[in-house]
């Protein structure tokens, strides 16, 4: 099989997806063909080469983005597993998409509309659970609407600066929930953009960087939680079989999980699995996971945030990541393995969801004729 890796993007998270594809193509099982598409942060797309595959498989820990005229990649709507990327006059066979990209254009559902159009399946969730995944504010209220805990919340938009309503909706939020106030674009990963404000001067400067990154953002009630992650992986109204994995804790020593807990500091966080709790409170984290999960119609994979209460253990859901990293110390891919799933069996799960999803679709009819 034909397994097309692309990674980078023009995203916040160019860097994290150089480091994720890497590990997922190293763990690509060997009865596989790969090759590997790099996005730089154009958003242009260029063919790497066979040494680039053996340079990561002999243990370089990111991939790299070699870009020249020659390797440029086109992508033909309707062109299908067998026409649908094209490098000059040669086509790039594909049976399956692992697109390991993270943030914007890689989980907000346009690269997914794009492989829709092209007619080619792909790992990971469809274009409309991402669309949605993607922007916290709509993932909350779906929640919301399946009786699911989040955390409460305050939506800020561009055009309260312009409109001159900023202020009072930051009065707002300080008097409904007092300080601290967490503050993070409702549209980017990683923790891009995302602060915490103990007063009005440090709640404004955090408003004014999370609006560099988004035109939305939450303003949240701060709560003292205990961080918690839970895998799942399925097809949501496909097969009946969606499954939460074991969960883990997040002890960040930062002040929170930001980017550089999660990516850049070695020593940023202690990460348990199990989560440090009970059987009854484990199996609860699960069943909500799930819950959650298909409350989205998520398909695939997805990595479900928690926050847990320390003062009264009251749960809540945080977000949603339609395409957890996949790093060496990430989080999704050990949780998985805690539960008896080891990495490359996890990739093939991944692929065959892809498939699955991808005959179930293409069994629906579009022609009336």
């Amino acid at each position: 099989m034909n397994v097309v890796v692309i990674y980078g993007g023009k995203s916040g998270e160019h860097e994290v997806s150089l480091v994720s594809a890497a590990s997922v193509a190293r763990n690509i099982g060997a009865q596989h063909t790969i090759s590997l598409i790099g996005i730089d942060k154009d958003g242009r797309w260029f063919l790497q080469g066979a040494d680039e595959l053996a340079r990561v498989r002999s243990g370089a820990p990111a991939l790299q983005i070699t870009r020249s005229e020659e390797s440029s990649v086109l992508v033909v709507p309707g062109g299908g597993v067998d026409g649908a990327f094209r490098c000059g006059e040669n086509v790039i066979h594909c049976d399956i998409v692992f697109p390991v990209l993270h943030g914007t254009y890689g989980e907000d559902g346009t690269i997914q509309g794009l492989l829709e159009m092209a007619e080619v399946p792909y790992v990971g969730c469809g274009v409309m659970e991402s669309a949605v995944t993607m922007d916290k504010e709509k993932t909350k209220q779906l929640w919301e609407r399946a009786g699911l805990p989040v955390v409460p919340y305050l939506c800020l938009c561009r055009n309260d600066i312009d409109g001159g309503v900023l202020s009072e909706k930051l009065n707002s939020a300080e008097q409904s929930f007092g300080y601290p106030l967490f503050i993070k674009p409702c549209c980017a990963g990683s923790s891009v953009g995302a602060g915490r404000a103990r007063n009005r001067t440090e709640l404004e400067a955090a408003v004014a960087e999370a609006f560099r990154w988004d035109n939305k953002i939450l303003v949240e009630q701060s709560v003292d939680a205990r961080e918690v992650e839970c895998s799942v992986t399925g097809n949501t109204g496909i097969s009946s079989l969606v499954k939460a994995y074991i969960p883990g804790e997040i002890v960040p020593s930062h002040d929170f999980y930001d980017y550089d807990a999660k990516y850049t500091d070695p020593n940023g966080a202690r990460l348990c699995i199990p989560a440090l709790l009970d059987t009854q409170q484990i199996e609860h984290i699960r069943e909500t996971a799930v819950r959650a999960f298909e409350a989205a119609g998520c398909s695939g994979l997805a990595r479900v945030d928690f926050f847990i209460d320390r003062t009264n253990g009251a749960v809540y859901l945080n977000e949603l990541n339609t395409m957890p990293g996949f790093t060496s110390i990430s989080m999704f891919p050990k949780m998985c393995a805690a539960a008896g799933l080891e990495y490359s069996d996890l990739i093939q799960l991944l692929i065959d969801l892809g498939l699955e999803r991808f005959e179930a679709h293409r069994s629906l009819t579009t022609d009336r004729g």
